[in-house]
């Protein structure tokens, strides 16, 4: 089995879709804004996971994202192979950084704002 859709939540899923896809570098694989509907799909693997854009309008679920972002937990972690190169690319579009690439017993880390109400982990596994 493989997982085929993980759903975030976000205040706005029409900002969102637009910070994933012209930021990030995501492709549409659903938009339907007159349904708040968002769904993109990384340009590495098109046909793998998809990740749903989510509105945050049930109270647990805000209560969640929000409790997250204040005690600056990533709501989820994106891999790279490269993470140092994806912080340049993407710093230099704007997106802003809580933690630069940090090494870990793991690999490398570091965290950036989604600007939709989320801190996202970039992962570089050794």
């Amino acid at each position: 089995m493989t997982i085929g859709m993980i759903g975030i939540h976000v205040k706005d899923p029409l900002e969102a879709f637009r910070f994933y896809t012209e930021k990030l570098g995501y492709l549409e694989k659903v938009y339907m804004p007159e349904a708040m509907l968002a769904i993109v799909v990384s340009p590495e693997d098109p046909n793998g996971t998809m990740l749903m854009l989510e509105p945050s309008y049930n109270p647990i679920a805000k209560a969640y994202m929000e409790g997250l972002y204040a005690s600056n937990i990533p709501a989820f972690m994106m891999g790279t192979k490269d993470v140092q190169a994806d912080y340049e690319r993407l710093k230099a579009k704007g997106v802003v950084f809580r933690k630069p690439p940090t090494p870990a017993d793991w690999g490398i880390e570091s965290i950036f704002e989604d600007e939709c109400g989320n801190l996202i982990a970039l992962s570089q596994v050794k």
